[in-house]
């Protein structure tokens, strides 16, 4: 019983900097292309377009919500927000480098606006919840924004206030959201990048809290 509390609240913490894994120098292989719209995963992207960062979860089930998105142009599931350099799936799950898992997006800012990305994420998972989304539980699937500049961090506080109003209505709890600067993203491997379209039956653990998110004009980016 000891060691299962223990493993617990490994999950639950984030590790010191000194007590994550060492992780390796060069970067994991991953998928070339979108295995949905073909388009080059790691770029060039088309000058013009934006990139926004999200984590809410498992990143099978986000990174479909977002590619589905008139206006976004591709995206990419990948870890972030922690301490080990080019880290491995089975390192994240064991809550020892820190990183979320989380969806990268890139998106044409002339058809779909960071405002309405922000909703989208809202209003597809419970962010109340701390180290967990259901019963995906530990660090990595907490819930964070990585903000790309001053516009997309502002916008970003102004929509969690303002849902946060509307949850407090509903008598929901605190929203325990990361909204931080954009860490260095790391692809995750080529079998979960875009894994729901490979596997239409897999496990999607999304789920919303059922109340809408008015995000606010002070939040358009």
């Amino acid at each position: 019983m000891f060691f299962l509390s223990d493993m617990l609240n490994k999950k639950y913490t984030m590790p010191k900097r000194e007590e994550a894994l060492p992780g390796r120098d060069r970067a994991i292989a991953t998928a070339r292309e979108h295995h949905v719209s073909k388009r080059p995963l790691k770029g060039p992207y088309p000058e013009g377009l934006e990139t926004a960062m999200f984590g809410l979860g498992c990143f099978w089930g986000a990174e479909r919500l977002f590619w589905q998105i008139e206006g976004v142009w591709v995206t990419a599931s990948g870890y972030a927000g922690g301490f080990t350099p080019n880290p491995t799936y089975q390192e994240t799950c064991t809550g020892l480098t820190g990183h979320a898992e989380v969806v990268l997006v890139v998106f044409d800012p002339k058809i779909v606006s960071y405002a309405t990305l922000l909703k989208i994420f809202w209003e597809a998972h419970d962010p109340t919840q701390g180290m967990r989304q259901g019963n995906d539980v530990g660090t990595t699937y907490r819930s964070a924004i990585y903000t790309f500049g001053k516009a997309q961090h502002d916008a970003a506080v102004a929509s969690r206030d303002a849902y946060q109003a509307s949850l407090t209505a509903a008598g929901r709890g605190r929203i325990t959201t990361e909204i931080a600067e954009a860490p260095e993203f790391y692809f995750a491997e080529e079998e979960h990048q875009q894994y729901l379209a490979k596997n239409p039956y897999g496990y999607c653990g999304l789920k919303g809290t059922g109340v809408a998110c008015a995000v606010p004009a002070s939040a358009a980016a």
